[in-house]
């Protein structure tokens, strides 16, 4: 046997050094890639569980939560170079001859203590808690189109496949019910059908977090999960050794692949025969009193309905599930606001209150965020035609209104101001990425520090651009 002289040692090996290194971080990379769950909050957080109400398509600030008195003498008067500035415009109404100005046609006044000035006609009920309600007067978004933008909303970015706000509230907080998913969604039916856009399950997807965490989608109608309840014949006896049969194989295959979906798969079976006995219980609102539907409106007994879905949100937050996501279609109002605005009010005006007051009386308000808004705002400019009784309003990312009770948001405050036009944010601009790191703050994470390794970087909601939360929110 010939021995290595010390030179071809340090020759031969000249990568065991580096290979050791590399091996090292894989290690490291396929440990947190197999990681299914964060260390848990940063710090003590405010919320326990969120619900989210996102109206889909846009609601228009001008015509809910953004009083502008003066865009009454501007009526039919084309829309001032020095205003729009150049700014990006759709393709729906980049071809108008002319941008005339459309006043709000509903009746504002001053509401609460706060004294915010709202739409009271359409929102009566929600006017009514004004002093527990944080009003947001000034978000913007980059995207112009409904696609990316609802994306962006949900997901921190335009381009589809990254982890929505409810993944990363179950990846790092966790379940509160093993018996339910930690992460559910609802699709409300609105009673106006004329202009939906379209939302698929890639707006909860888990993205590259863990699959556990993406959302599981309840319907309105029949089963609320398709295939979860046993086929005719088969017992429940039968259903867990198949489980556990199949649990066995997946063990097996994860042994040998390291596949951290293997062990999602895992999980996701168990959960399901779990579910089996708690999901009918949840979805029976038979046993609730009727002063709750009272409360909740006339549609609250209508399967499907946004009345419906809130109470069932209410049900499931109750339960420990610790995000919910509600969608609420046709806030696309390119036409008729006179005729669809009022309809898309009615069906969501006595349910967001109902839902406030409900949680405050269980004592879950101060421990329960809820979010109300959709991807971005309305032009004051009319698109199509206009008279003083109905108009349409184009997409609008560069100002909008949201707002949010509970969990930690202060309620009563007014936060940002637009100019006079609603079209420029002059006072206390919130970029979406701080205001989706003032929900984390609110959920106990640093934002800038809340990450999950992928593809060799620290993957966050807020991507690369810097975010904070906003002090003033907070309460």
């Amino acid at each position: 046997m010939n021995p290595f002289t010390r030179r071809q040692f340090f020759t031969n090996g000249s990568h065991l050094l580096g290979g050791a290194a590399l091996s090292s971080l894989f290690g490291q990379s396929l440990q947190a890639a197999m990681s299914h769950k964060a260390g848990g909050p940063h710090f003590t957080p405010k919320a326990k569980r969120v619900i989210y109400l996102h109206m889909v398509g846009g609601p228009s600030q001008i015509d809910l939560f953004d009083y502008k008195p003066e865009m009454m003498k501007w009526y039919d008067k084309d829309l001032p170079d020095s205003i729009r500035n150049g700014q990006r415009l759709t393709t729906m109404t980049s071809g108008q001859a002319r941008f005339p100005i459309a006043p709000s046609k509903f009746e504002f006044s001053a509401a609460g203590q706060c004294g915010m000035m709202m739409n009271t006609e359409l929102l009566p009920n929600l006017a009514k808690k004004a002093d527990e309600i944080c009003w947001m007067r000034s978000l913007h978004t980059e995207a112009i189109n409904h696609e990316p933008a609802i994306a962006a909303m949900q997901t921190g970015n335009q381009i589809g496949g990254r982890p929505c706000l409810g993944s990363w509230a179950s990846y790092g907080l966790g379940s509160m019910n093993e018996n339910l998913p930690t992460f559910v969604v609802l699709v409300a039916t609105p009673t106006n059908r004329e202009q939906e856009q379209a939302i698929s399950a890639r707006l909860w997807s888990s993205g590259y977090l863990p699959g556990e965490h993406a959302g599981v989608s309840f319907r309105s109608k029949g089963d609320p999960i398709l295939y979860i309840n046993n086929p005719p014949g088969v017992p429940d006896s039968v259903r867990r050794r198949t489980i556990e049969g199949l649990n066995a194989l997946n063990e097996l295959e994860f042994q040998q692949l390291g596949d951290p979906e293997t062990q999602t798969r895992i999980s996701q079976y168990e959960m399901a025969f779990r579910m089996q006995a708690s999901v009918p219980e949840l979805t029976d609102l038979s046993k609730e009193p009727e002063h709750i539907f009272e409360l909740y409106g006339p549609d609250a007994k209508k399967p499907g309905s946004f009345a419906n879905s809130v109470l069932m949100a209410r049900r499931l937050a109750e339960r420990g599930v610790r995000f919910i996501q509600l969608y609420h279609n046709n806030w696309d109002h390119h036409s008729n606001v006179g005729g669809r605005m009022p309809s898309q009010c009615k069906d969501v005006d006595q349910p967001c209150f109902a839902l406030l007051e409900d949680l405050k009386q269980r004592g879950m308000l101060d421990e329960t965020l809820i979010i109300w808004g959709g991807e971005f705002g309305r032009t004051i400019y009319s698109q199509g035609g206009l008279s003083k009784e109905n108009y349409g309003r184009d997409h609008h990312p560069r100002c909008f209104s949201m707002w949010m009770a509970g969990g930690g948001a202060k309620g009563g405050t007014i936060y940002g101001e637009t100019d006079d036009f609603s079209y420029n944010i002059v006072k206390d601009p919130l970029h979406i990425s701080d205001f989706h790191a003032t929900v984390l703050h609110l959920l106990g994470f640093h934002a800038d520090r809340f990450s999950y390794k992928f593809q060799g970087l620290d993957a966050k909601l807020i991507g690369v651009n810097p975010a904070k939360p906003v002090k003033a929110l907070l309460a």
